[in-house]
């Protein structure tokens, strides 16, 4: 069975990403995934700091994440855009969960060969697309395939129904058919390792 983290790149209660991370849990489930929805909130950490890295080695929190991101085969991650870019809350998770903290230890292994969907809601018109740009950049930089296939969902303040159901159909069946293939490439990667 392929065990499949989903995300959000908000700490923010009512985040629409929080939202579409939490129905793409929901649907992954059905699908027949093992699934994790992690809320970032709860695993609050400071800024990176390379002094305080080697002051203190990592945060707790980061120890904990890392080994959750560690027994999942892929990633959901949904992330508002920033600027133009992916949250601050995901860069700061991933630098510190791409350092290591024990001897002998790979740094990577969080990460190495893991397979991420990602996507992104946003008030505008955009739906996100120019912050998911930068966001696959950095998941190459450590070692993690995005796929190819990307869901943008603009006006993301209308969406949701009031169960957090996507309205639009259209964007509902691209939702479906991304985890669809996340959970068949993530189970291919599983066989061949």
């Amino acid at each position: 069975m392929v065990k499949i983290l989903f995300f959000a790149g908000s700490t923010r209660k009512d985040s629409i990403n929080k939202k579409l991370a939490k129905l793409a849990e929901k649907k992954a489930k059905a699908l027949g995934a093992i699934v994790t929805y992690l809320d970032l909130k709860a695993f609050e950490m400071p800024l990176y700091d390379g002094d305080l890295e080697k002051q203190e080695s990592l945060p707790d929190n980061a120890k904990k994440l890392k080994k959750i991101f560690s027994e999942h085969d892929g990633f959901f991650i949904a992330s508002p855009e920033y600027n133009g870019f992916f949250s601050p809350l995901i860069k700061n998770v991933l630098d510190w969960l791409s350092r290591s903290h024990e001897e002998n230890e790979q740094s990577m292994q969080a990460f190495s060969g893991k397979l991420a969907a990602i996507a992104s809601v946003s008030p505008g018109s955009l739906g996100g697309i120019r912050g998911l740009i930068s966001l696959r950049g950095l998941l190459s930089n450590l070692g993690v395939i995005a796929m190819p296939s990307q869901l943008i969902i603009p006006h993301g303040f209308q969406a949701f129904d009031s169960k957090h159901e996507l309205i639009d159909i259209k964007i509902d069946q691209q939702l479906q058919t991304i985890l669809k293939l996340l959970i068949d490439m993530a189970s291919k990667m599983n066989a061949v390792s």
